[in-house]
């Protein structure tokens, strides 16, 4: 990937968002995983928290994808980068996406509000949330597995006690 590679915005790669024009940003950013607090100004540190940021016309691969191309559609129009990661993609998977790379995107065309979105941090003086659905398919999977048992033990008791008697 050379150093000379075509810049694009993000409004641009958006408009490649169809089965027969495919195109991805993929590591358009990495702040999304970090909260920043809000005493920080963010305009001057934001460049530390900006990764590369590639463009991937996958057009072609569309059709041969193993998730199928409906995945790949929906992750058109933003940076996909967090969709990929958390596929957990092969490292081959990883090296082949070069034969598919078109150039970079001018991160400063990606929304502030998508680059300073903080992850949600778990919130642990809540108590837990009742789920009576959870619940109720607890007790379905238990019955499932006394019923039978019971039915079991009330079969060899009269078996027992018709010999005994």
């Amino acid at each position: 990937m050379a150093s000379h590679a075509k810049v694009y915005t993000l409004d641009e790669v958006s408009t490649h968002n169809s089965s027969e024009d495919c195109w991805l940003v993929i590591h358009g950013k990495v702040c999304a995983r970090f909260v920043l607090p809000d005493s920080v100004d963010r305009s001057s540190h934001l460049s530390v928290f900006r990764g590369s940021s590639k463009v991937y016309d996958v057009t072609k691969f569309l059709q041969d994808h193993p998730g199928g191309d409906e995945v790949l559609l929906l992750a058109t129009g933003k940076d996909a980068t967090l969709d990929f990661e958390d596929v957990g993609h092969s490292t081959s998977a990883k090296a082949s996406m070069d034969e598919y790379y078109v150039g970079e995107i001018d991160t400063a065309t990606i929304p502030k509000e998508v680059l300073d979105t903080p992850t949600k941090q778990p919130n642990h003086t809540k108590q837990p949330n009742h789920n009576p659905g959870k619940t109720s398919d607890f007790i379905v999977n238990i019955l499932r597995v006394l019923v039978p048992l019971l039915i079991l033990g009330y079969a060899i008791g009269v078996r027992y006690y018709s010999k005994s008697a």
